[in-house]
């Protein structure tokens, strides 16, 4: 069996994706100058949020998925961030390559929302390695990559914040029902709206000028009668 070995030397966002995407950079070792035809490989990466501490000021933030500090006991448990195949061309003892791995500003997503409340720092990072390698120097053997394959890895704070500032400058994310976003839709549509920004903003002046006070009107006095007016005994 071959005894292969992983390493992560660095991350960077990719500057040209379409989308958010993070480009983590690899080193693979096979033993004993082994020849290796191609590398079928599979990574889990996993963050470990108990490995590093928190501001309060991010505290607040992750409240919603980990709770008030008094319970990080157990709460604090690693979250799912991504899961992404990777085909490795032939090498021989060693080689470096890319694992190109796409992100979401969902911040439903429990790891999209735990890089959102981080400030600065590192995020530390877990990736799992498992897959199929194809080796031999006459021929070709097949054989697995043990599962129990692993590399840790701390992920400036600065290069997640870095990359969705490049994709959405300055914006928020939120996710709506479909018939929600209709009704928005028909809204923009009647009152002309050039961005959704703008729908949204006619909204919140909407609820403003509703919600504002009714101004009082001063009470009436009662009507006396007239001096020249008979009354009643």
């Amino acid at each position: 069996m071959t005894e292969f070995g992983f390493t992560c030397s660095g991350v960077r966002a990719e500057p040209y994706a379409a989308g958010p995407t993070l480009v983590f950079r690899l080193r693979i070792t096979a033993s004993a100058e082994a020849r290796v035809h191609a590398l079928a490989l599979r990574c889990q990466i996993r963050i470990e949020p108990g490995r590093r501490g928190y501001e309060q000021a991010e505290a607040d933030g992750l409240h919603d998925l980990f709770g008030d500090r008094s319970r990080w006991g157990t709460t604090l448990q690693p979250l799912q961030f991504a899961q992404v195949s990777l085909m490795v061309p032939s090498f021989t003892a060693e080689t470096e390559v890319d694992l190109v791995v796409p992100c979401t500003y969902d911040l439903d997503i429990a790891a999209t929302h735990y890089f959102d409340a981080l400030q600065d720092g590192e995020v530390p990072l877990l990736l799992l390695f498992s897959g199929t390698a194809f080796t031999g120097d006459s021929g070709f053997h097949v054989e697995p990559v043990p599962w129990d394959r692993e590399a840790s890895y701390r992920m400036p704070v600065t290069v997640w914040k870095d990359m969705i500032e490049q994709h959405f400058p300055g914006c928020g994310w939120i996710r709506l029902p479909r018939d929600t976003m209709d009704a928005l839709l028909a809204f923009r549509s009647r009152q002309a709206l050039p961005s959704w920004e703008a729908t949204v903003q006619a909204l919140i002046d909407l609820a403003g000028a509703s919600a504002e006070p009714t101004p009082e009107r001063p009470a009436r006095r009662p009507v006396l009668p007239r001096v020249t007016e008979r009354t009643a005994p």
